[in-house]
């Protein structure tokens, strides 16, 4: 996609310290700030505020491969994302993806996880976009969204957004998602197959264990993230949601030498590190995004996780120099 807007795609890759050849090796994983550099470049190099905006792009360029065929295969748009969202850490350890109703309709949510740089909004939106698209491709109609939106504050030009995503595109709001109705989700796809479901699904299933991701602990972390912004989660719901008893999740849990308290503050962590690294969220934020009750609660964590405040090391993370970009 860099090298179809006119870069220098060996040299952002060599720049950015990723090996050429581990591209074509479709296990291999590239590190989450890798990739963020990456975009961080290129986005540098183009001049371009808005790389990536361009609906034909993702059309082109982005390859879901046996994860796009289980949701080809799905019995409706709705399933198919449902698939996309339990499997998408065959794609990205950095992005989840969640379906929100909301009034009729449903937004489709982009989260994050992993990451100690702030992601480039390129690269979110460049993820969204793509994931629209992805919609359109799989029910082979022209689904469109109610509206778009983004975290980040609105850019000078907003015109390209509204192009790309054809729809009303909102900024500075508190998730990156867009919105469609449920007939689009609800309506049967044309190639529904019951069989190839089954079958593409122990596909990605074979390939989340060769990843290391299939395991208890990776789903009930990723079940974790995605609630925590509603309050902390109870291990009950967390265990339904895997289809699982409790008293089972429980057992695998502690044969993975972990247990749900464990996985909980290591999610609760991974995030305060990335929440507080972005000024745009106030410390009360911070602790409501991580499912706190109160902020001494999550005052109390930050000091064990990180020897300080949730102030204090958010200003170590302020004064620590950005990293340059190679020429």
């Amino acid at each position: 996609m860099f090298a179809s807007q006119g870069l220098d795609a060996p040299r952002l890759l060599s720049a950015a310290g990723i090996d050429r050849a581990l591209l074509d090796n479709p296990d291999a994983r590239i590190e989450v700030d890798e990739i963020t550099r990456l975009w961080e470049l290129a986005v540098a190099c183009s001049g371009n505020a808005a790389l990536g905006m361009d609906r034909e792009l993702p059309a082109r360029h982005v390859n879901f491969d046996a994860i796009g065929y289980v949701m080809l295969a799905s019995q409706s748009l709705k399933t198919g994302l449902t698939s996309l969202a339990r499997y998408y850490a065959v794609i990205s350890d950095a992005i989840t993806l969640d379906l929100v109703p909301q009034a009729g309709n449903c937004w489709l949510e982009l989260g994050l996880i992993g990451n100690a740089r702030p992601l480039p909004r390129q690269r979110l939106e460049y993820s969204l976009l793509t994931v629209a698209t992805l919609c359109r491709w799989i029910t082979r109609r022209e689904v469109q969204a109610l509206a778009v939106e983004f975290t980040y504050p609105e850019p000078a030009d907003v015109e390209p957004y509204r192009r790309a995503f054809g729809c009303p595109v909102r900024f500075g709001q508190r998730a990156n998602r867009f919105l469609l109705t449920h007939a689009d989700l609800d309506m049967p796809l044309l190639s529904r197959d019951p069989v190839l479901f089954d079958m593409h699904q122990r596909v990605i299933e074979a390939r989340l264990v060769r990843m290391g991701n299939a395991s208890t602990a990776h789903r009930v972390s990723e079940d974790i993230v995605r609630r925590l912004h509603l309050g902390e989660p109870r291990r009950e719901d967390v265990a339904s949601s895997l289809a699982m008893a409790d008293r089972t999740l429980q057992r695998r849990l502690h044969e993975e030498n972990t247990s749900f308290q464990q996985l909980l503050d290591d999610a609760r962590r991974d995030l305060a590190q990335k929440y507080l690294a972005e000024p745009r969220h106030t410390l009360g934020q911070v602790a409501d995004l991580l499912g706190f009750a109160d902020q001494s609660n999550f005052f109390r964590a930050n000091k064990r996780w990180f020897g300080v405040s949730p102030g204090q090391y958010r200003s170590r993370l302020q004064d620590d120099a950005p990293l340059s970009l190679v020429d």
